[in-house]
């Protein structure tokens, strides 16, 4: 009874006021083929100790074992023990979304620093307290530069990730809007030609990601001044902002948008993450979500308030910007944190680590005859390989010496069949990727010599 604390009178007193005789009824509306029937697979009962040792012995066979070589825009890495230290506060962790703004001055204060670090990092002149991830930031983006231009149609680069194309297509697919998809080049980056193809004087925006999916870094300088010169608005999505740290930030765009689940927040299965949307001051009454500014009290005193509030919990439908979540405040909190402890230089110190040591896999991987690296154009910590064989069973190798390979492109791409994204952060260590090197050049016949750079890059420190 802990964790089920009501009692079969409790629930039968329950059901008579709403007029039912058992639970069956409560959910009549169930289809029956859904309903489980019978009891789950589960051991027990067990008590609490055994349950505690239960659940030790799980974490011991997890993925904790494993080397993860997977990105696709949810990244692997080390999360500063005070970032989860901060969070469990109660001051932080029980303040949802302050709705009374003036009694959650804490919470206000962290996300005002969040919006801070988020145009410091775009090169932005504002941005929102957050919003729920990646994907709905980009699509909330979209529908932004929609209002903004007062057109209807949509160009949207094929690398941009897959899911937030599909969350893309699920919002503005009974809006009338036209979206339009343009491939690659040769070099993975967005082909020009077919750019120019595509836009006409009703494109609202063109959304480009970067690095994007393929792991290729685009040239925005050029993307923009063509986009710009149709009187369109250039959307840049990020699935890595740790790249922001090592490249020149996308300045040239009218939004910059994405994921900053990187900054101290766990894979954690998908979520929850925390999304960001940052954009040029005079575009702000357009922006969803809220956005804290600071101010004074009557006493002098510096003090935090909801400045915008644009979702239509707050104000009028028909005025509304969006209606989603505005606040993913204990996420937001945890990438304030996060930034904060590296500062600058350590933000910078470890995009470098990140970079270097995905240099150096892709190139040892390369050297497996057979595997290549289809695409020339500069990558930051992830990259595409052609694998040396068919890829889902070199996965299932690598997997056996306890290495998670990268991402099958297959699924995302069915013209990129034995292609794998492979991604290297901080927490794969040189034993690790020399050892993966050496699957590859098994899984191809041939074991060719380990390359040996004068200083491993994987042991430097993040500052």
């Amino acid at each position: 009874m802990r964790y089920l604390p009501h009692s079969p009178q409790d629930r039968s007193e329950m059901l008579a006021a709403i007029g039912l005789h058992s639970k069956d009824e409560l959910f009549a509306q169930i289809p029956e083929s859904l309903k489980l029937r019978g009891d789950l697979k589960l051991p027990g009962p067990l008590s609490e100790p055994e349950i505690v040792e239960f659940f030790q012995a799980a974490a011991a066979r997890s993925s904790r074992e494993y080397v993860s070589l997977l990105g696709a825009g949810a990244y692997s890495h080390y999360r500063p023990v005070a970032v989860e230290a901060l969070l469990a506060r109660g001051e932080f962790f029980t303040a949802y979304t302050p709705y009374q703004a003036e009694i959650a001055q804490g919470t206000l204060q962290a996300l005002f620093e969040f919006q801070t670090l988020i145009t410091q990092l775009t090169g932005m002149e504002a941005a929102n307290a957050s919003l729920y991830d990646g994907s709905t930031a980009t699509t909330e983006a979209a529908l932004m530069a929609m209002r903004l231009t007062r057109r209807n149609q949509l160009v949207v680069a094929r690398t941009v990730h897959p899911e937030y194309r599909q969350v893309l297509a699920t919002y503005v697919g009974h809006q009338g809007t036209r979206v339009t998809e343009v491939p690659w080049s040769a070099s993975g980056e967005l082909d020009r030609r077919e750019l120019e193809a595509a836009v006409n004087p009703e494109t609202a925006a063109v959304i480009v990601q970067s690095p994007n999916f393929l792991g290729v870094m685009e040239r925005m300088g050029e993307i923009a001044e063509f986009v710009h010169r149709n009187a369109a608005l250039l959307i840049v999505a990020i699935t890595e902002p740790l790249s922001l740290a090592l490249v020149k930030p996308p300045a040239e765009a009218d939004i910059v948008c994405g994921e900053a689940q990187s900054f101290g927040v766990p894979v954690a299965f998908g979520g929850p993450y925390v999304g960001f949307l940052a954009t040029r001051e005079k575009f702000i009454r357009q922006m969803p979500g809220r956005l804290v500014g600071q101010t004074q009290d009557t006493e002098g005193r510096r003090g935090f308030v909801l400045t915008l509030a644009a979702r239509e919990q707050h104000i009028r439908r028909e005025k509304a910007t969006s209606n989603i979540c505005t606040n993913q405040s204990l996420c937001a909190l945890a990438a304030t944190i996060y930034l904060c402890l590296l500062g600058e230089k350590g933000l910078k110190a470890l995009a470098e680590q990140n970079f270097s040591k995905a240099h150096y896999t892709a190139r040892q991987l390369a050297r497996a005859p057979g595997a290549s690296l289809p695409f020339a154009a500069a990558f930051f910590n992830e990259f595409v390989v052609r694998a040396p064989g068919d890829a889902e069973a070199l996965l299932a190798e690598l997997q056996r010496e306890k290495i998670l390979g990268g991402v099958h492109l297959r699924r995302f791409y069915p013209e990129l069949e034995d292609h794998l994204l492979v991604c290297v952060t901080e927490t794969a260590d040189r034993g690790a990727l020399d050892r993966m090197a050496r699957v590859y050049a098994r899984w191809a016949g041939h074991s060719p010599a380990l390359e040996t750079p004068a200083r491993d890059s994987t042991t430097a420190k993040a500052g």
